[in-house]
């Protein structure tokens, strides 16, 4: 039985750049709202939301935290995400289930890379959002730097809802712009706070940036225009109405401040959360298809409809063993219950059904619609599958994830490692969609591939001390990939006499490059006149999908290659799947001879926050890299330097940047795209030689 509405839930994430404070915030939302009796601290490792051991020893998130809390009449379901590009695939997969994001900037940083990669993650799935100006009270904050570069750099309709109220220099509390108050902080724990006329003096700048505000939004809503236009005064109740439909329409980002670690601010956040962020009935249906069919059809917002929910992760559980986290996007779902997988075509059983906070677990008896639980008892549900009903099935859309960029070696230690190792390696690969687990064949080595070497670490930590397994690693490689720079045709032949029944395939295929990068291997058939019967298709498809994991020029997998299987012939006794399959495989092989083959590196992203003093030597150093400097900022004393540099040359940066600059420097940098490596570097890599600095 419902005991909140559905129209006063509300899914929410909290997405930013790293260390802009989301975890901080999160936490002071717990505290604010009676989940927590104590204030969790990042720094300290006390933080409810970083419960993993990793997270408590280096001050970061590293997995997407879910838990429940209550604000006025409303239940917040809130997924604290991570900041650190390595673990991007975390805020893709929340924000695939989410209707609802609090965007968090630093007050001093302002919009930083990983806040243009979170805003464009949500822009993919058309998320409304809030934003929340952290950081008030640290020394060179500017409210209003962050909001034109919201405009200049997001491309953002933004508009303070919020001003800062400071005091001999000092963060005290916020002036609300929409009701002309002011928000006034009087202890520590920002629990006891007055709620004041806004003083004279500052009247007439919270005036002005009230009509700003109204002239935003006014811009996005016609029943506002007529009243701003000819002067006359708007309720408060109809500036928060169309701020509302315009915040879910996507067409405005309402702008607030505070300092979550001095404890400003949060309560109006979460009164911004009710008021502003929608709930699942608020949000267009989701679509899925009809498998039968292939029609599209809307899942209908409803806790009478058809059950239907979206698996965006999976997690190990020390005691209750594998977890899954779904997402009910319709329906209800009850312990015990069966239901259908649609993407493994399998019947399933929900042995409990969990409300998560953070790592602590309550059972409950019953989900509804547009609640994110956690359930025991899947077996095959891997991420981004839908469950249903078997009599009503549709398929939601799945999650796409990243390619990784960097692979490391990875041996057991004994024979007793041996199983243990790939139990692990087989959990970790189930529970991050992002790191991959392959056989290298001619070495014999297993290798591990991620988003980077933080990401990379943590995993080997994790298979060390959660799955108890000795282990020696490599060093970090760079996952490199082949492709092809010309359109040719291949033909493969595999013929087998051996007294008895043979083996006869002969495919032939056009190989072409992409036409456009990060579209992988594609695969079609244009077949005439039955040369090949169509049972064999799917073994010609397969064969050169195999082929691809391994290239020619240096073992590397193929990419952005376009195939198009053209003609053949079959033999009616001795051709079969493993023939054709063969066949495929061989010509693949011959059309990568033949297609001048070319290697490609991962390009990173890079942002080099550096004193003046050094910005020359830090420049020189990315061009000896081969870097491409894209731009060149100020950003109050300091200058922010934006350059796509080979991940090759850029292992262990840290340690050279704080050489090059006595420590005063710091970077992020992010996955970007694959380009060709120069023929001489190339060269060496195929050879064995590579240029990677260690």
């Amino acid at each position: 039985m419902r005991k909140i509405p559905l129209e006063k839930v509300r899914n929410i994430g909290i997405i930013a750049h790293i260390d802009a404070g989301k975890t901080t915030t999160t936490e002071r939302m717990l505290f604010y709202t009676g989940k927590t009796y104590k204030l969790g601290e990042v720094d300290e490792g006390t933080a409810t939301m970083d419960w993993m051991v990793q997270e408590q020893e280096r001050g970061i998130t590293i997995t997407a935290a879910c838990t429940t809390c209550s604000w006025r009449d409303c239940q917040i379901n809130i997924i604290d995400t991570p900041g650190h590009v390595d673990f991007t695939v975390e805020v893709e997969r929340s924000l695939k289930v989410l209707d609802g994001v609090v965007v968090i900037f630093c007050a001093v940083g302002a919009v930083e890379p990983q806040s243009e990669t979170v805003w464009r993650q949500a822009d993919k799935y058309s998320i409304p959002r809030i934003a929340f100006v952290n950081k008030m009270d640290r020394q060179g904050s500017d409210l209003l730097e962050v909001i034109e570069q919201m405009h200049t750099k997001l491309g953002a309709n933004a508009a303070a809802v919020q001003l800062p109220y400071i005091q001999a220099d000092e963060f005290k509390g916020v002036f609300d712009l929409i009701e002309k108050r002011l928000f006034l902080y009087k202890d520590e724990l920002g629990r006891d706070y007055d709620i004041q006329m806004v003083p004279s003096e500052f009247l007439k700048e919270v005036e002005h940036y009230r009509q700003i505000l109204l002239e935003r939004i006014a811009e996005v809503d016609d029943s506002i225009m007529e009243e701003f236009v000819t002067g006359k005064e708007i309720s408060v109740s109809k500036i928060k109405e169309v701020i509302r439909r315009a915040v879910i329409n996507n067409r405005f980002v309402p702008v607030l401040c505070g300092a979550a670690l001095r404890n400003r601010g949060v309560q109006p956040l979460l009164d911004a959360i009710c008021d502003y962020l929608p709930s699942p009935s608020d949000r267009p249906p989701v679509k899925g298809i009809e498998p039968q069919t292939n029609e599209y059809e809307e899942i209908v917002a409803s806790d009478d409809a058809p059950f239907c929910a979206l698996c965006f992760k999976v997690s190990t559980d020390p005691y209750v063993g594998r977890l899954n986290y779904l997402r009910l996007y319709s329906g209800r779902l009850q312990q015990g219950q069966e239901v259908f997988n649609v993407s493994q075509r399998q019947k399933e059983r929900i042995t409990k059904i969990l409300r998560m906070h953070a790592n602590h677990q309550e059972i409950i008896n019953e989900a509804l619609t547009g609640d994110i639980v956690a359930v025991a008892g899947l077996k095959e549900t891997k991420t981004g599958d839908t469950l249903c009903e078997e009599s009503n099935l549709i398929l939601v859309e799945s999650i796409r994830f990243p390619e990784p960029v960097i692979q490391q070696a990875i041996e057991p230690k004994t024979k007793q490692d041996q199983e243990r190792l790939s139990l692990a390696l087989h959990k970790l690969e189930e529970e991050d969609p992002s790191f991959k687990v392959t056989y290298n064949q001619e070495t014999g080595q297993t290798i591990i591939a991620g988003m980077g070497q933080l990401h990379l670490e943590i995993a080997i930590d994790r298979i060390f001390r959660d799955f108890n397994v000795e282990a020696q690693v490599g060093l970090p490689q760079v996952a490199y990939k082949e492709t092809i720079t010309k359109k040719v045709n291949a033909t493969g032949k595999f013929i087998q006499q051996t007294g008895g029944k043979g083996q006869y395939g002969h495919v032939v295929i056009e190989m072409e490059p992409q036409d456009a990068p990060g579209k992988g291997i594609s695969f079609e058939e244009k077949i005439k006149g039955g040369v090949i019967p169509r049972e064999f298709i799917s073994a010609v498809r397969q064969g050169v999908m195999d082929a691809s994991r391994s290239g020619i020029l240096g073992g590397y997998p193929v990419t952005d290659v376009r195939v198009t299987l053209v003609d053949g012939s079959y033999h009616e006794v001795d051709s079969s799947e493993l023939a054709f399959k063969m066949a495929a495989a061989m010509a693949f092989n011959d059309g990568l001879k033949k297609a001048s083959p070319v290697l490609l590196e991962p390009i990173m992203d890079m942002e080099i926050v550096v004193p003046e003093e050094y910005m020359g030597t830090v420049i020189g150093d990315l061009n000896s890299r081969r870097a491409k400097i894209s731009s060149l900022a100020a950003r109050g004393n300091v200058r922010a330097i934006r350059a796509y540099v080979p991940l090759a040359e850029v292992f262990n940066y840290a340690t050279v940047l704080r050489s090059l600059t006595q420590g005063r420097a710091s970077y992020t940098m992010e996955p970007s795209y694959y380009a060709e490596v120069p023929s001489h570097i190339a060269e060496r890599i195929i050879t064995g030689f590579t240029s990677v600095r260690f």
